[in-house]
């Protein structure tokens, strides 16, 4: 049974055992992780399917996680979306209701709702992690993925200022080689030209398999976006039929803050059991199945 095929096996299929057995002994025999001592079979089950269960590969991208938290403590040991409440009431992020036509996540970030006087960058970045944190929970998005859409409307130099060459360097390894979430798309509309000057400062840092992902809509994206995304899956604000914007943010933050223990427990012991409450494991299995629908 090759990789993808390991991939859509349940997470308590026996087939599976070698692989996670296989990877957890690679784990504990690294020695920059020597100071872990317990890997769950669901952490590591992540790390499998974002590489297709390909052994080598997924340790890499393991290590790389830890080292990326160790490196970036500033993001990853303050996972409290309670913390960051004033950020989530604007219209700025969301995932959205309903996957896409391949089962992938749809990620919408709208950057003129972020006020770079009253939020930094980090704080906004920690915001993506928890959402990432949360999706790789699911094993639906283990298997299929994410994609991400960028509104740049309202891009000013004040968040330009805010994003220097060592948040270039995160923000790239997460979406390369420090997360265990495949990105399969990057869409960015509104886009202005004192964007690019940015967008330069990240690319040099993306392996071409993610450059090739990224699509620049520009203004005129009605045109475009529904290329890639039906109807049902986008706000009306983005030429579709889905939820309105300002439902769809609250609803997930409304997710994030329901989860705000779950997320903690992340960030204290990321590597160990996740001991969801039962009305946890009821959010969690909502989600998905709304997802899905």
């Amino acid at each position: 049974m090759n990789g993808p095929q390991l991939s859509e096996l349940p997470d308590d299929s026996e087939q599976l055992a070698p692989s996670v057995s296989g990877l957890r002994r690679g784990a504990l025999q690294a020695s920059e992780l020597s100071a872990v001592t317990t890997f769950s079979d669901g952490f590591l089950l992540k790390f499998l399917r974002a590489r297709d269960f390909d052994a080598e590969l997924s340790l890499k991208l393991l290590l790389n996680y830890q080292r990326w938290r160790r490196e970036s403590p500033e993001i990853s040991s303050c996972l409290s979306p309670s913390s960051v409440l004033g950020l989530l009431n604007t219209p700025y992020h969301t995932v959205l209701p309903q996957r896409d036509h391949t089962g992938s996540r749809v990620l919408l970030y709208r950057i003129g709702q972020w006020n770079p006087k009253d939020w930094s960058a980090f704080q906004v970045f920690r915001v993506s992690l928890m959402t990432s944190e949360i999706l790789c929970t699911e094993t639906q998005t283990q298997r299929r993925g994410v994609k991400a859409i960028f509104d740049l409307q309202g891009w000013s130099l004040g968040h330009a200022l805010q994003i220097n060459p060592s948040l270039a360097r995160k923000i790239s390894s997460v979406l390369s080689d420090s997360f265990p979430l495949k990105v399969r798309g990057i869409h960015l509309v509104n886009e202005p030209m004192f964007f690019r000057p940015v967008f330069a400062m990240i690319r040099p840092f993306l392996p071409d398999k993610i450059k090739q992902r990224i699509h620049m809509h520009g203004a005129d994206f009605h045109d475009t976006l529904g290329d890639f995304f039906s109807p049902h899956v986008l706000p009306p604000e983005y030429g579709g039929e889905g939820p309105g914007i300002k439902k769809a943010c609250q609803d997930w933050t409304n997710h994030l803050l329901q989860s705000e223990r779950l997320l903690q427990q992340i960030a204290a012991h990321p590597t160990g059991d996740i001991a969801l409450t039962p009305d946890e494991s009821l959010i969690s299995v909502d989600t998905e199945q709304l997802s899905e629908g």
